[in-house]
């Protein structure tokens, strides 16, 4: 794991450079990049901003299910040969995003070790975030979901800074992230606030302190 965190830590500056080709796209908050059904020709890197990833059934309402931000790809299972999204991407705030075509990051992989192992540390990534969602989901209480997605929204790592702002998501589309009902998602960002975890000035500024919430035992309620 320490090996692909560091071949992951290179991929800003190679994946954001003009070797890369491709196009940069700004988008505002709350826009759809891409449904799911549409063919799928194109791979995406998050330069700024950051993107939710929603899948539906038939059966099923969507659901989220990624939460991603600077630096991360997505839409690289065109890469594997599926020709249709399997998910649809929605900015969550104003992002600046890489378009890239299929034809070109194979080249790449073909071409450049370095861009092989960055994409191979992100897919590696991915899985394992994909793994901890689903056993978050299964395991966490709603406030504890809410934390870790505004945790994950402001990219505040553990050993980062004590707090980062990030502009403020609407209650409707946090609910929609942690599967819960914005009246509850109200709540705990109230309670968030009166505890000291969050301040709104503008933005939404998020501590560290609100990891805190992710260590109280896990009773599903």
């Amino acid at each position: 794991m320490e090996r692909i965190r560091h071949i992951a830590s290179h991929v800003k500056g190679f994946f954001s450079g003009p070797s890369l080709g491709g196009r940069i796209f700004r988008y505002g908050g709350n826009q759809n990049i891409y449904t799911q059904g549409e063919p799928a020709d194109t791979l995406f890197f998050i330069q700024e901003g950051g993107v939710r990833l929603t899948t539906r059934t038939k059966t099923q309402p969507s659901a989220v299910t990624a939460i991603l931000g600077v630096n991360d790809f997505f839409g690289e299972l065109c890469l594997a040969g599926y020709p249709l999204r399997m998910s649809t991407a929605i900015t969550l705030t104003a992002s600046s995003i890489r378009t890239i075509k299929k034809e070109k990051m194979l080249e790449l992989i073909r071409n450049n070790s370095k861009a092989a192992n960055s994409l191979v540390a992100h897919l590696l990534s991915s899985v394992k975030n994909y793994r901890d969602h689903v056993a978050d989901l299964l395991t966490s209480t709603a406030e504890q979901r809410l934390a870790r997605v505004l945790l994950r929204l402001a990219h505040l790592d553990e050993d980062g800074p004590a707090s980062l702002e990030i502009p403020n998501p609407s209650h409707q589309v946090l609910a929609e992230m942690v599967g819960t009902t914005r009246p509850r998602i109200n709540f705990f960002m109230n309670r968030f606030r009166k505890q000291g975890f969050v301040q709104y000035d503008g933005g939404l500024e998020v501590h560290q302190s609100l990891r805190k919430i992710l260590r109280k035992p896990k009773n599903r309620l």
